[in-house]
């Protein structure tokens, strides 16, 4: 297990109050491709690069996913913390602090051209300099809200669907696997929560997690293979020996406060889709057959509740 030297809250918070608006450098010289590390802070770097160079993008790429043409080669760009804690920075100038916690957002949805529409995005914002926020004629405007809807969506499924498994040293464990990248969004609230307990939530996906020691959240990424393919994968004998019984009365609890005859699986799956079934663990098989709770006080016909024990009398 590596321990990565980003923290889980690494996107950089500025308090200082934005500083007077610089002009915006034409982009006259010819478009390049350019290519970084895959990282928010190797992107804001791009940005500083493009500006510097006078150079529009092309595209924009993670290293490993470049597809250059023959004569073309990308302009490889080393992250530098320090032009990409200046670009962050600077966006304040030209947006407030939530339209650029969009930008981030945007990020981490990794859709295929993310790094163009963020780029599209600050570049319009600057050049108009003003709020553009609202500005929905604009397709990069309307891509950046859609795209934060969406991880807001997410951040909050993944926040009421994460299930716990305590291991013997006291760990407590869960596997997700979002359709966006929200461990970053999901620490605060779970460091939080959680604030008692050592936790890790591992996301199978994008194979790397958030580890919680008592102190601090960092991300942390494994060796291949090292982790489980589902929760329910985790052995027997690395669980704590009443993990079984949590379990158990876990999903005891879901089924009493069912009410069969308000059962309405299309809404049910609109507010918990199948896809996150498999690490629910109310969801999983029974290893007891669920037997209702016979509490119920039979009502005689025009008149009032009787007694469980009480006899109809004419």
């Amino acid at each position: 297990m590596a321990i990565s030297r980003f923290s889980a809250s690494s996107v950089p918070v500025v308090a200082a109050a934005p500083a007077a608006r610089r002009v915006v450098p034409a982009l006259s010289n010819v478009p390049l491709d350019y290519a970084y590390d895959g990282t928010f802070e190797g992107l804001l770097t791009v940005l500083f690069t493009v500006y510097d160079r006078k150079a529009a993008p092309n595209s924009i790429q993670p290293t490993g996913a470049v597809q250059g043409g023959l004569f073309v080669q990308p302009v490889e760009v080393e992250t530098n913390e320090a032009a990409a804690a200046r670009v962050w920075k600077g966006l304040l100038q030209y947006m407030d602090a939530e339209a650029r916690t969009r930008l981030f957002h945007t990020f981490l949805s990794e859709q295929p051209d993310r790094e163009l529409v963020i780029f599209r995005y600050a570049d319009l914002a600057m050049r108009a300099g003003r709020d553009i926020s609202e500005h929905y004629a604009d397709d990069n405007v309307r891509r950046v809200q859609r795209l934060a809807q969406q991880m807001y969506r997410e951040k909050h499924r993944m926040e009421a669907f994460v299930r716990f498994e305590k291991t013997q040293d006291g760990l407590f464990h869960a596997t997700i696997e979002p359709d966006f990248d929200v461990l970053p969004l999901i620490a605060a609230h779970f460091t939080k929560r959680y604030a008692d307990q050592r936790w890790l939530i591992y996301d199978r996906r994008r194979h790397y997690g958030l580890y919680y020691d008592l102190h601090r959240t960092d991300i942390v990424q494994f060796d291949g293979g090292a982790m489980p393919q589902r929760s329910t994968a985790v052995s027997a004998t690395v669980l704590d020996e009443r993990e079984p019984l949590y379990k158990l009365l876990w999903q005891a609890y879901f089924d009493h406060v069912n009410i069969p005859e308000r059962k309405n699986m299309k809404l049910h799956r609109r507010h918990m889709p199948l896809r996150y079934w498999k690490y629910l663990s109310e969801k999983q098989p029974r290893e007891q057959r669920f037997e209702p709770i016979r509490n119920k006080r039979p009502v005689q016909p025009g008149g009032p509740a009787l007694g469980a024990g009480a006899a109809v009398t004419e």
